[in-house]
């Protein structure tokens, strides 16, 4: 009998959690150590769509998120005075299918996909990757609470600021695309009286929005602004990037200084860059890269959840096809790289026009929303559904 084989999964977020249940389902052994003290809830609002819609299927948990869809039902765009611009359903905005495509919390959807996997993994939590050493017949891993093993894989799916992606292929500058705008995330008191309703605010360069989401109206608040150059020395210090904010929007109209005051006190700011991971390949020898890890699209296209579910089912579908790992991880990066080339370049197909840098772009921009309002039309979106999943790997 052919002995199981042993995956460590360095992540316990969408793609990991994902790659945890197919990689059991398929016969592995599988260990997911996460840096996190236990499974993280919370976290803003995001998209599952297309081929990832048909993952969530196969998986069971379908008819699960489709309760907790956000349904939210309107979306006013207002102008650098408060003033609205144009109001119309979300779906007209961003190219979802009504009916069909998903918006939830991020934290149901993990939390969905935990249960799933909890009884059936190993999780390891409040630890992490020390060192990796694959000169061996698999790799040994060091684990910076001391203890040690051997597994015959290791997948990095620890986002798109990967610790496993630098230890294996050098610094995250090599790889990152970055778009040239940053954003902050927090939830505040809704005192706004909003209802599954979306407000965005802009001026040139900068955008505030307030979310309410769900059942009980959770108010979720972005800050995205402009910048050329990418702010890393904000990325790790908390109290740099409150200041960077506040100094951006200082000024601004409409309901902007509650927002930064708010920001201020948040206990879950959440502030980072928008960019993508752009790689040549996603695996060295007995480790593989998978989701934001290995090619993160950006808030910008609405797809990293999407891509991360779609990563996760592929790269278990060829471990589990292919006994040969470096055939496996060839075969993976043969049937996804298209699909997600495709939703990488949503950025460069009209992804930012929501947050426009200058005011004639800005004008463009709402002359298209009051368009939109008169002659609806949704924006088509080929790539959430570019990928045609293969059939589900025989169980053991």
């Amino acid at each position: 009998m052919t002995p199981k084989r042993n995956v460590l999964i360095s992540g316990a977020g969408i793609s990991g959690s994902a790659l945890a249940y197919w990689l059991h389902r398929s016969g592995f052994t599988v260990t997911v150590v996460e840096k996190a003290g236990a499974p993280r809830d919370g976290g803003y609002p995001i998209d599952i769509r297309g081929t990832a819609t048909e993952v969530v299927r196969r998986m069971g948990i379908l008819p699960q998120l489709r309760d907790v869809h956000i349904d939210s039902r309107r979306c006013t765009f207002l102008d650098a005075h408060g003033s609205e611009v144009a109001s119309l359903h979300p779906s007209a905005v961003v190219g979802s299918v009504e009916g069909q495509d998903l918006e939830v919390r991020r934290g149901d959807l993990a939390a969905l996909l935990h249960v799933l996997v909890r009884d059936d993994a190993e999780f390891l939590f409040g630890d992490s990757i020390h060192t990796l050493d694959r000169s061996g017949q698999g790799v040994d891993v060091t684990f910076h609470s001391g203890r040690q093993r051997r597994y015959d894989l290791v997948v990095g799916a620890d986002g798109m600021h990967s610790p496993t992606r630098e230890l294996l292929f050098g610094p995250e500058k090599e790889f990152h695309r970055y778009l040239g705008y940053c954003f902050a995330l927090f939830t505040m008191p809704n005192t706004f009286g909003l209802s599954r309703e979306l407000m965005l605010w802009n001026s040139p360069g900068r955008a505030a929005a307030l979310y309410a989401v769900g059942k009980n109206d959770e108010l979720h608040a972005f800050l995205t602004f402009h910048r050329p150059e990418p702010p890393f020395g904000a990325l790790r210090n908390p109290g740099a990037q409150r200041d960077l904010v506040a100094q951006i929007f200082a000024g601004a109209g409409w309901e902007v200084p509650g927002m930064v005051d708010a920001m201020r006190d948040a206990d879950d700011l959440f502030f980072d860059m928008a960019g993508q991971i752009r790689m040549p390949r996603w695996s060295s020898g007995r480790v593989v890269l998978v989701g934001d890890a290995a090619y993160a699209p950006s808030f910008l296209t609405g797809q990293g959840s999407s891509l991360a579910l779609v990563g996760a089912y592929m790269l278990a579908h060829a471990l589990a096809t292919h006994r040969d790992h470096a055939v496996a991880f060839a075969a993976h990066e043969r049937a996804l790289r298209a699909f997600v080339a495709m939703n990488q370049a949503l950025v460069d197909n009209g992804g930012a026009t929501l947050f426009p840098t200058t005011a004639r772009a800005l004008e463009q921009r709402n002359t298209m929303l009051r368009d939109l309002v008169t002659m609806p039309s949704a924006p088509t979106r080929p790539a959430h559904s570019a990928l045609t999943l293969p059939a589900l790997a025989p169980m053991p």
